[in-house]
């Protein structure tokens, strides 16, 4: 657990200091890193492809920008924080006065000390961003300013890596790589994933299900995404989740799908309330991240999204804050555990039926105690009522519900009765 934990940290803080955007090096840089941990596939979308009702925009890059006093003296410097730029600003350089120059700097008055995120993808325009802290010390004069970025046709990046199982039904594991140096926000969904799917690629025998991931720049992406494989996925998600800020020491959250009663929904309540931790559920109104597409009408994949404290929820959200200190490795850890176990849950939901009339005989069997003693009755209780609700019908996961016990104190007694050909499973 330990070396996890350091190849989580090793992995985020390589990531941290990269310019990302929807579009750019800062993406694709990105995914050759993630690619030197797991074997993505990258692809390229040029610029003014259409992708349902949007358009792949001219491709950004930025190599440096500030703003200078009439001293020379960098009041406002890329090369210190990334976010310092608008995302998407168009290459400018002049000189301006402060009362002009203010026009295109934006503060968030109420946390002074903090400097925003903002962006522009869709409309040109240029800007800068700091902590209304440094913009209330700027004095009247000539500023310097200078944006050097380009804006020209190139391509939209994205990645994706499929770990084959037993079955041909998908498991979606989406997340996003387009946002600068923010950890919690953008990075910790990319690091879960990517070690998410290691364990997956390591497991001893092959998994039930087959899983897809998905790196993608936010909303263009997913929806680019989509638009290449939506009868495939349509066909094949029986589940998905969107992975994003999940690095914080924050609770646990769910934001349910669009019909909030989908398999990934039961499968991920289930784990949340017999994991004895706190978690707060919220419905799909609240959504605001790649949900929003794969849960469209016309799309309707079951995804829903697993996080720690919910993206827009806390105070270092999308602001200079979002920083290596804001995330630890522990809650990276912690999180993929959870993960874990719903894919855990996901394949060991099947459904199984009795093929004994009535009740088995289990003493004949070996499986009823021969000597009573205090607490030797419960294991006989769980297979009986294993036994009396698998009619082929309901699943696994119903009857942990039913019987109210974890799923995975259910598995192993599954294993016994299939064995001793009690239950048998249902080819579903």
């Amino acid at each position: 657990m330990i070396d996890i934990e350091k190849k989580m940290d090793s992995l985020i803080t390589r990531l941290f200091p990269i310019c990302r955007s929807i579009t750019g090096a800062g993406v694709r840089k990105t995914l050759r890193i993630i690619g030197n941990e797991i074997p993505l596939t990258i692809y390229e979308v040029s610029s003014g492809t259409d992708v349902f009702d949007w358009t792949i925009p001219d491709e950004w890059n930025i190599k440096d920008a500030y703003v200078k006093d009439d001293k020379g003296e960098r009041v406002i410097d890329f090369r210190s924080s990334n976010i310092h730029v608008v995302g998407y600003s168009i290459p400018f350089e002049g000189k301006l006065p402060l009362d002009e120059l203010k026009d295109h700097l934006h503060t968030l008055p109420d946390q002074p000390n903090l400097i925003p995120y903002v962006t522009s993808y869709y409309e040109k325009r240029w800007g800068f961003c700091l902590s209304h802290n440094e913009y209330v010390k700027l004095i009247d004069g000539l500023y310097e300013v200078k944006i050097d970025a380009t804006l020209e046709p190139g391509s939209l990046t994205y990645a994706d890596l499929v770990i084959d199982g037993e079955s041909d039904k998908e498991v979606l594991i989406s997340t996003y790589i387009c946002h600068p140096s923010m950890a919690n926000n953008e990075l910790s969904g990319p690091v879960v994933a990517t070690y998410l799917a290691t364990h997956l690629i390591g497991l001893k025998n092959r998994p039930y299900y087959t899983y897809r991931f998905v790196f993608v720049p936010e909303t263009i992406g997913a929806v680019t995404y989509i638009s290449k494989h939506l009868e495939h996925l349509k066909k094949k998600v029986v589940a998905g989740y969107v992975v994003t800020c999940v690095g914080d020491p924050g609770s646990f959250s769910y934001l349910q799908t669009r019909q909030e009663n989908t398999l990934v929904d039961r499968v991920t309540l289930h784990v949340l309330k017999y994991s004895g931790q706190k978690y707060k559920v919220y419905p799909f109104i609240d959504r605001r991240s790649d949900e929003r597409q794969y849960n469209a009408p016309g799309v309707a994949l079951p995804v829903g999204s697993l996080m720690r404290t919910k993206y827009a929820s806390y105070p270092e959200y999308h602001t200079s804050s979002d920083d290596l200190n804001f995330v630890t490795p522990e809650a990276l850890n912690g999180s993929m555990e959870m993960y874990k176990r719903c894919i855990q849950v996901l394949e060991s939901n099947r459904i199984y039926n009795t093929t004994v009339l009535c009740e088995p005989h289990l003493g004949k069997r070996g499986l009823y105690p021969t000597l009573s003693k205090k607490g030797s009755s419960t294991t006989v209780r769980m297979m009986k009522d294993l036994i009396a609700y698998s009619d082929g019908k309901n699943d696994l996961l119903w009857v942990a519900d039913k019987v109210g016990c974890p799923i995975w104190r259910l598995s192993p007694l599954i294993k016994i009765l299939v064995q001793s050909d009690i239950l048998e499973l249902i080819d579903d």
